[in-house]
């Protein structure tokens, strides 16, 4: 009976699907402050509201010294969570595991001397599709 561990094993390690995650980042064209204001007027038009700004940026850039580090990873960084009660309850009901995605984000970032760029977490979960396809809309509208 030991013998067939090892097949089943391989067999349920084989049958479960593999989900991969992607970070999209689109070129802003424009800068920092351009196109957080941007952002933020994008999602605001599109009906929804801003639940928090996170100022990752400026945490890591604050806290650098705190930890030992001598690398500064951005510029300027921030992230812009909200929810969408539609597109949550979307994804949801199709699998109600996907509040772990909720809320969703689109982030701002400058690395040291390169160019802005906005980005969004694409989610390979099953029914995830339309919130993926929403911030995938909402980012293109904004570096139109």
């Amino acid at each position: 009976m030991s013998k067939f561990v090892p097949v089943v094993l391989a067999a349920a390690f084989f049958a479960t699907p593999v989900l991969a995650d992607d970070f999209v980042l689109v070129p802003a064209g424009m800068s920092f402050d351009d196109a957080t204001f941007a952002v933020e007027s994008t999602i605001v038009g599109r009906g929804l509201q801003v639940e928090y700004t996170s100022h990752v940026g400026e945490m890591l850039e604050r806290t650098r010294a705190d930890v030992g580090s001598d690398v500064t990873l951005f510029a300027n960084a921030n992230i812009y969570l909200f929810c969408s009660a539609t597109l949550s309850r979307q994804a949801m009901e199709a699998n109600w595991q996907n509040i772990a995605f909720c809320p969703y984000g689109v982030h701002v970032i400058e690395r040291p001397d390169q160019e802005v760029m906005i980005g969004y977490m694409r989610r390979d979960a099953p029914g995830m599709e339309p919130v993926n396809d929403f911030l995938a809309d909402l980012v293109a509208e904004v570096t139109e």
